[in-house]
């Protein structure tokens, strides 16, 4: 009986030794992450034998393929596809613009439509350009002085701002809704100053909207490139009878079937309660989309073969999702939300990584303050990784769908200081990601991941 108690006694023991403090986990992962990571990889293969992944695209549908394959090779629990259908946006032959000074003095600028754009013309427009800073611009100028004319949005990204995002939302209204608010006052086409802080020679693309205006009511809208925008800007206040000619080939098709890519490691404790790390495999089609958002969907894939790797077993149920059309449409997000609810499944925990594969900074928070409060303990485990940002905002476009009162949605926070020098632009290409920044960003996303499911949030078991 004693021997049988001392044995019981020392299995114990062991096994309770045998466990990793959360410093020996963390250390573990980022070392892995390191030293035997696959996202850097993954990447080149993505952004180099597969390139831009505009939804509907050939390239959409190869890397769909790609990922599920490497899911699989994983060894995970369950690896699918999740059907969803999505626009299909072609930009056809490029784009071609100049403004026009004085007859036949002519001077060629880049520029690139937006996306979901209608082309123009098939010999293009030409017309007198007014420069606009704002929607209420719009109205001041009044259709008197707008019909007929292209409109030129030129309000540039507050420098001021140490957050970029903070700039870009500042004045992203005018690439969104410019077009449709112009059209109202009669004018022809609108050309937007391309949403970047640095002076460069790259248009920089994105989506836009008509709301619900008439197809046939309809104007052509593009990006101009900063240092053509200030071009032209200048030319403006020595002649304001600039002209301005612009043709693009692009066209809206019907939607195709593509997919959500998923993969899953089933819970050994709470299989109900499932957790979500993802990116968007979609991206705009003039780079190969390696900042947006191929470093997100490599980091969220390496997340779980991390924790596979450091010998961890998920209590909760962890996924991840290769969400598709964030880009133009946020299809995929909102069909993965849908299908949830109709399985009504329970999501506790979801991460998304869209920000761009920069040296990880930390993570913002959507959640109730008692959730952060238990998330902001653990802010010392990451300090000897440089991770020292856990606030409140926003998570993530593709997981906002799954939002509802109890879970706890999170986005990692890289440094976005060049960012927005790449973003949706001919730059955003595989060269321009450090790979050890890819790789941290990865392991600082699995080590959180690991303590959510370790310790569960406020409501959980």
């Amino acid at each position: 009986m004693k021997k049988t108690i001392y044995l019981l006694c020392l299995f114990i023991v062991t096994a309770v030794s045998a466990q990793k403090t959360d410093e020996e986990q963390l250390k573990s992962i980022y070392t892995a992450a390191l030293t035997e990571g696959k996202a850097y990889d993954w990447l080149n293969y993505l952004s180099n034998q597969v390139g831009g992944r505009l939804s509907g695209s050939v390239q959409a549908q190869q890397a769909v393929d790609y990922t599920k394959l490497q899911l699989d090779e994983l060894g995970l629990d369950k690896v699918w596809l999740q059907p969803v259908m999505v626009p299909k946006w072609n930009r056809g032959l490029p784009e071609f613009a100049y403004f026009e000074t004085d007859p036949g003095i002519t001077t060629n600028v880049p520029i690139c439509a937006l996306g979901g754009s209608v082309a123009t013309p098939y010999g293009g427009i030409k017309a007198n350009v007014v420069e606009v800073k704002s929607m209420d611009d719009l109205a001041i100028l009044g259709k008197q002085r707008l019909e007929g004319r292209i409109v030129f949005f030129n309000r540039p990204m507050d420098p001021a701002n140490i957050s970029t995002f903070e700039s870009y939302s500042g004045c992203v209204d005018q690439r969104y809704s410019g077009a449709a608010e112009a059209a109202k006052y009669g004018a022809v086409g609108i050309i937007v100053r391309s949403m970047n802080l640095r002076l460069d020679d790259y248009p920089h693309t994105g989506s836009m909207s008509y709301g619900d205006l008439a197809v046939d009511k309809r104007i052509p809208a593009a990006a101009i490139s900063t240092n053509a925008a200030d071009l032209l800007s200048i030319s403006l206040r020595l002649n304001p009878d600039v002209n301005f000619y612009f043709k693009q080939n692009c066209e809206q098709l019907e939607d195709v079937q593509s997919y959500n890519v998923i993969g899953e490691i089933k819970g050994s404790t709470y299989p109900d309660e499932i957790m979500v790390v993802g990116g968007h495999l979609d991206s705009w089609d003039l780079g190969d989309g390696s900042h947006d958002d191929g470093a997100g969907c490599v980091q969220s894939m390496e997340v779980l073969h991390l924790l596979k790797k450091t010998g961890y077993k998920p209590k909760r149920t962890l996924r991840v999702v290769l969400f598709m059309n964030e880009e133009n449409g946020l299809r995929g997000g909102n069909e993965y939300a849908a299908v949830a609810k109709k399985k009504k499944e329970t999501h506790v925990f979801a991460l998304e990584s869209d920000s761009g594969g920069f040296t990880p900074r930390g993570f913002s928070f959507d959640c109730s303050e008692e959730n952060l409060a238990k998330i902001q303990a653990w802010k010392p485990l990451f300090e000897p990784y440089l991770i020292h940002m856990f606030v409140k905002g926003h998570s993530g476009a593709d997981i906002g769908p799954l939002k509802n009162d109890k879970m706890v949605l999170a986005g990692l926070r890289p440094d976005s200081q060049r960012y927005f020098d790449h973003h949706h632009a001919e730059n955003d290409t595989f060269e321009h990601v450090n790979k050890r920044e890819l790789e941290l960003g990865a392991a600082s996303m699995a080590s959180l991941v690991y303590l959510v499911d370790t310790y569960g949030i406020v409501g959980t078991k």
